[in-house]
């Protein structure tokens, strides 16, 4: 019996979660999860059990369903558009006073792929926060600016749980945190960089969909993280931000942009947690 009929209509039902709710835009990947909760709807677990899944289907057998499909699917994003060359301008060329004001707070996203769909989404005007990928580092100096000029601006980096992802954050915090080099040779003054995620404790909590990668992790570890994370990562394991529901992840990043406070009860005093919490960033997931 071939898999294929049934991949056709878990795909159909994927789609239309994964659009859900009002018409969400979404990406290849993005799709690809949601395929994975649809066969395998062990996600709907209790949360206070965590753990993350196996993928129920390899990906080069979802693209072969998706190929006949793809424009049957219209809230599919295109693939991402490649880095492009040079320093980014665009948006100055465009709007020329944009940089004349303060800038409260930027989102650097790792994956290009989640950059589009965030801003497809209209994140970037909901929030009111422009959203740049990681790979169009480092920013122009005009960007960096107005960061500056804000007062206690705040760099959100938004990546994987895994090596790359944390290597991401890295390099972020290290360009343009208190002590880092920036663009022009100096951190911009009074902005402070944050990691919004994703760590293992999250993908725990969602049971989301792993991956293995070649090795694990090496380097550094943020202190925020916990033994049984540090392990995790150290295994080689992986959880891509695409594993993250749509609706979920957009609904979870606008809360943090704006401020939102985190869910669930802590296991130490506030005054402890706050400072490794703020230092390592990482999302914490609205129960519900």
């Amino acid at each position: 019996m071939t898999l294929r009929p049934l991949l056709d209509g878990a795909l159909t039902v994927a789609a239309g979660r994964a659009g859900a709710p009002g018409g969400l835009r979404y990406t290849e990947r993005q799709l690809y999860y949601e395929l994975c909760r649809v066969l395998q709807p062990l996600h709907a677990g209790p949360r206070r059990i965590p753990y993350t899944l196996a993928p129920p289907v390899r990906y080069a057998r979802f693209a072969a369903a998706l190929a006949a499909r793809r424009d049957e699917l219209p809230g599919l994003l295109p693939p991402a558009a490649p880095r492009p060359a040079g320093p980014r301008a665009a948006t100055a060329a465009e709007e020329p006073d944009l940089y004349d004001y303060g800038l409260p707070r930027l989102l650097v996203c790792q994956s290009r792929e989640i950059t589009a769909m965030l801003i497809a989404n209209d994140l970037h005007l909901e929030a009111a926060c422009p959203v740049l990928p990681a790979d169009e580092l480092p920013l122009d100096e005009r960007l960096v600016g107005a960061l500056e000029r804000a007062g206690g601006a705040v760099v959100h980096v938004l990546h994987d749980a895994s090596p790359s992802g944390l290597a991401c954050f890295e390099q972020v915090r290290a360009a343009y945190g208190p002590t880092g080099a920036g663009a022009a040779g100096a951190g911009p003054e009074g902005v402070r960089v944050r990691s919004m995620g994703l760590v293992p404790r999250h993908a725990g909590t969602l049971h989301l969909t792993s991956g293995r990668g070649p090795h694990g992790h090496r380097g550094p570890l943020p202190a925020g993280l916990r033994p049984e994370e540090r392990a995790w990562l150290g295994s080689g394991r992986t959880i891509e931000l695409a594993a993250v529901a749509p609706a979920r992840l957009l609904h979870t990043v606008i809360r943090q942009l704006r401020g939102g406070g985190t869910a669930g009860p802590r296991r130490a005093p506030l005054h402890r947690r706050v400072r490794t919490v703020r230092g390592s960033g990482f999302l914490s997931w609205p129960a519900g």
